[in-house]
């Protein structure tokens, strides 16, 4: 066994997805699953209205004993030659998890679980550790092992290195292609350096599309005599990035994308690229932040 994936459980449909994607993740890899359940006490929501009577401890622990075994079930059926271990940690998830995210290869966690607001598309654990874990999180939506490539977002930025490791990384696991994406605008594109002395403000047609050409290339360089069984496919968008790994992702079986980019302001943990896919991507989105944590 050469490393451990994470994942987060607290009995919800989503995180039970959550396993069996973990639970492939782990087999891929070679690598341990971890089922990891942050009690707290209550253990639920406490609904507006009249009090409700809180079950005793006991049931309170056959509960919790009961969801923890059904997950290891779900896992020990998708991906029987995996070692299984659990544990059941006291703390608010947000916590337990970031801490079991140290040392880990992946951590994997539900977009949904039983706590937050209802009509909300990820929850804020799923947000939280994508911000703080200290390795990759991937949040998975829905059940699904879909085809099509992995699809990895690219800004250039060097905190994006890691991701572009890890997208590789995956698509080789997943014996499947890769889709290196990369979004500009003019807005957003560094403006190389005047053509014209004479106009020092302006540079020839093309000129800014052939530089974020050549960027994409730069950020893949070295990948692909690495990965040589894995088929790249290059695609340069003229457009807003949030949008166009939104409908990348509709054709993708992931979608990987660096913690943080080369916009926005320093200091946020979470790019809005990276927020908005979380929210709104069509399969499961890694997300990848330089390695050891922030």
């Amino acid at each position: 066994m050469s490393g451990l994936v994470i994942v987060g459980v607290d009995g919800s449909a989503s995180s039970l997805v959550a396993v069996e994607a973990a639970a492939r993740e782990a087999r891929w890899r070679g690598a341990g699953l971890r089922i990891v359940h942050a009690f707290r006490w209550p253990p639920m929501r406490v609904p507006l209205g009249p009090p409700v009577p809180l079950p005793a401890e006991g049931e309170i622990w056959r509960m919790v004993e009961g969801l923890v075994a059904e997950a290891v079930g779900r896992a020990s059926a998708v991906a029987p030659s995996v070692e299984v271990t659990h544990a059941v940690v006291p703390g608010e998830p947000l916590t337990v998890l970031e801490a079991q995210s140290h040392g880990a290869e992946l951590v994997v966690v539900g977009s949904r679980g039983m706590g937050g607001f209802a009509g909300l598309l990820v929850g804020s654990t799923a947000v939280h550790l994508a911000a703080h874990g200290r390795c990759p999180v991937l949040v998975v939506r829905e059940r699904s092992e879909r085809a099509g490539p992995v699809v990895l977002g690219i800004d250039g930025s060097p905190a994006g290195a890691s991701a572009v490791d890890f997208a590789f990384a995956e698509a080789a696991l997943r014996g499947v292609g890769l889709v290196a994406l990369h979004a500009w605008t003019t807005w957003n594109a560094p403006v190389p350096p005047p053509q014209d002395p004479a106009e020092p403000y302006a540079s020839r047609p093309g000129v800014l599309a052939q530089a974020e050409e050549s960027l994409l290339g730069e950020a893949l360089a070295g990948r692909r005599e690495r990965y040589p069984d894995v088929p790249v496919e290059l695609r340069v968008v003229h457009g807003a990035t949030r949008e166009a790994l939104i409908e990348a992702s509709r054709a993708a079986q992931l979608l990987v994308v660096g913690a943080r980019g080369r916009g926005g302001f320093a200091g946020l943990l979470l790019g809005s690229v990276s927020q908005a896919v979380l929210h709104h991507a069509h399969c499961p989105v890694a997300v990848v932040g330089r390695p050891g944590g922030r």
